[in-house]
């Protein structure tokens, strides 16, 4: 079985060819490719992870769709001062399917 450990949006993805993986937001448009850096490679037996053999290693993705995360409420207070702040978040995020590791 072949997967990579793959730079993903500041986070880290074990991915294979076929998955789906949401993560922050990148540019372009729907049906648009984009390479992933890839950080570890499994290839059945062999591992690489040096950086120079990681170089030639090419991840790619294509993107689905855009989407919004759950929302997160912020709340701050401050006991017998009447101070109360209130605010909310919602993560950018992309879904992009796997399609080639070489």
């Amino acid at each position: 079985m072949v997967y990579a450990i793959v730079r993903a949006g500041g986070r880290q993805e074990k991915v294979s060819v076929g998955d789906h993986v949401t993560m922050n937001r990148v540019p372009g448009g729907v049906g648009s490719t984009l390479e992933l850096p890839a950080l570890l490679l499994v290839d059945g037996e062999k591992i690489t992870t040096a950086a120079k053999d990681l170089a030639n290693v090419k991840v790619t993705a294509e993107k689905l769709e855009d989407l919004r995360g759950p929302k997160i409420v912020i709340q701050k207070f401050k006991n017998k001062t009447g101070y109360k702040k209130r605010q909310g978040h919602r993560q950018e995020l992309s879904k992009v399917k796997i399609t080639s590791i070489a």
